[in-house]
């Protein structure tokens, strides 16, 4: 058996693969490369929505700023009872939600220490329009969402 995929597999490989997903994945990777495709002014956009959602979530906005290589870098503080990645990325997916748009990429990992939080997880999004998906230009969003797991 190959390697196990979780605690308790005993099956070892799946039951088929994601070909049928590929072509919507290319069309967003595609845009992604092209110039000038994220959007100006997050602060404008998004702030306002990730504001409002973190007011129903166990997540506290510590601050946001706009990065040089155009990402939204968003840190936030986890105010829940329990740390536990799934329930923590249950509601970063839910904090993604208040901005995504038709097509996202989402990819969770594991973040440096910072002087504010000894661990944390971070979350890199893309969010955004393709051609032909709506009346408007193709445009996107980057966002890294650092989530502080407990202060030190």
């Amino acid at each position: 058996m190959a390697d196990p995929r979780w605690e308790g597999d005993d099956r070892g490989e799946g039951i088929a693969d994601a070909r049928p997903f590929v072509d919507g994945a290319v069309e967003l990777v595609d845009a992604m490369r092209s110039p000038k495709w994220v959007t100006e002014e997050p602060e404008a956009h998004l702030l306002p929505h990730l504001q409002q959602a973190c007011r129903a979530l166990p997540l506290r906005m510590i601050d946001a700023e706009a990065s040089e290589d155009g990402a939204y870098e968003v840190r936030v503080l986890w105010t829940g009872d329990e740390p536990g990645v799934g329930v923590i990325r249950e509601a970063v997916y839910t904090l993604i939600g208040s901005v995504s748009e038709l097509s996202s990429y989402i990819r969770q990992r594991q973040s440096h220490p910072t002087a504010s939080a000894r661990s944390a997880l971070l979350f890199e999004v893309v969010t955004g329009m393709v051609d032909g998906e709506t009346g408007f230009a193709p445009h996107g969003h980057t966002l890294r969402i650092s989530v502080a797991l407990d202060r030190s």
